[in-house]
């Protein structure tokens, strides 16, 4: 299927936003104290990233937690569905639905079909349950998927799910004509390099919009320029998940840096180690990023988006020492906070 064909179905303006960049938080899963969905506060929780000024919203990711895929929980088409009639209310503003899908090249498949149906515009290939696939198998699962709607690739870091993928892989990916960007998030300089230099190789290479996942070196990758001529223009993050008014803000300052203006590239390489302290802290780094995505909820708890941080596995909780560290960045980096942004619209968000 053509590539002009597929990204036909997201819209001109919709598919012109993703390509000059955006901010595309990965969407959490609110839970009540009994473990199931809360779907006023999921609701809240898109609300809160699209009057922030995101692009869009990545549902079904890891953030969202990987065990939504499983079919015994029910819980997929909930939550993309609840995010995409949540996004209608913003229709004006074109969001972009990015839906993460998993496991074998078939549940792939039919995972997008039912994100298809739902309004989504783009899938997410999360390598969540395809550990059994050869490098080939994954390529041709890109393929099967981008049958059903175009695609983003995905390096995700080995620590929450992911595997190493070598350099040849991404010039192949970038060469299948559905595959419309990919989310570069191994946490890993030479990883990064490696997507960056495959797609380089392809002769498609200028068609794949490069979005940073690396929550650990955002900054760095928004004012980055490679030699092959690639620049990321956006972020689809976890860390973007919190405090998503300031990184609009962020993305809007480190663009202003890259044409020239010197007073932002001042501002924005202030805050470039501030916020990967301030990630490392909320990601549990010393723990081995055990405490990742309730790190993400103990933001958004403090802030009222979330009730709690329950996660579906009992056993996903803080690591040890790691509540110590979110108090600490949470004193030491007030500016990187949107809390007054957000006390004063979570009343209506919550209805």
């Amino acid at each position: 299927m053509a590539g002009t064909t597929l990204t036909s179905t997201i819209g001109p303006d919709s598919m012109d936003a993703f390509r000059s960049g955006t901010v595309i938080p990965a969407h959490p899963l609110a839970l009540d104290a009994s473990r199931r969905l809360d779907e006023r506060r999921q609701r809240a929780l898109t609300r809160y990233y699209l009057e922030s000024g995101a692009g869009g919203v990545a549902v079904a990711v890891h953030t969202t937690q990987f065990a939504i895929h499983e079919p015994d929980r029910g819980l997929l088409q909930p939550v993309l569905e609840l995010a995409s009639t949540t996004a209608a209310e913003y229709a004006e503003n074109a969001p972009i639905l990015v839906a993460g899908v998993s496991g074998s090249t078939a549940q792939a498949v039919a995972e997008a079909e039912l994100a298809a149906s739902l309004g989504y515009h783009l899938i997410l290939l999360a390598p969540y349950g395809a550990t059994e696939l050869s490098d080939e198998e994954l390529l041709e699962r890109a393929r099967a998927v981008g049958e059903v709607l175009p695609v983003i690739g995905f390096y995700l870091q080995p620590a929450v799910g992911g595997r190493v993928l070598p350099r040849p892989f991404w010039r192949q990916l970038a060469d299948i004509p559905s595959v419309v960007g990919i989310k570069v998030a191994p946490f890993d300089r030479y990883a990064t390099l490696d997507v960056v230099l495959g797609v380089a190789d392809s002769d498609r290479g200028a068609d794949v919009t490069f979005y940073t996942g690396n929550d650990d070196h955002i900054v760095g990758d928004l004012l980055a320029r490679y030699p092959t001529g690639t620049e990321f223009v956006g972020g689809l993050l976890g860390q973007w998940a919190v405090w998503a008014h300031t990184a609009v803000q962020l993305l809007e300052r480190t663009r202003r840096a890259k044409e020239g203006d010197d007073a932002a590239l001042r501002e924005v390489a202030a805050i470039d180690i501030e916020l990967t302290d301030a990630n490392a802290a909320i990601f549990d780094v010393r723990n081995n990023f055990h405490g990742c995505i309730p790190g993400i909820h103990e933001v958004l708890r403090r802030q009222g988006l979330l009730d709690g941080i329950w996660c579906l596995d009992e056993k996903e909780v803080l690591g040890p020492g790691q509540l110590a560290e979110i108090d600490r960045i949470w004193a030491a980096y007030p500016h990187l906070r949107d809390d007054h942004f957000v006390a004063s619209h979570l009343d209506r968000w919550l209805r």
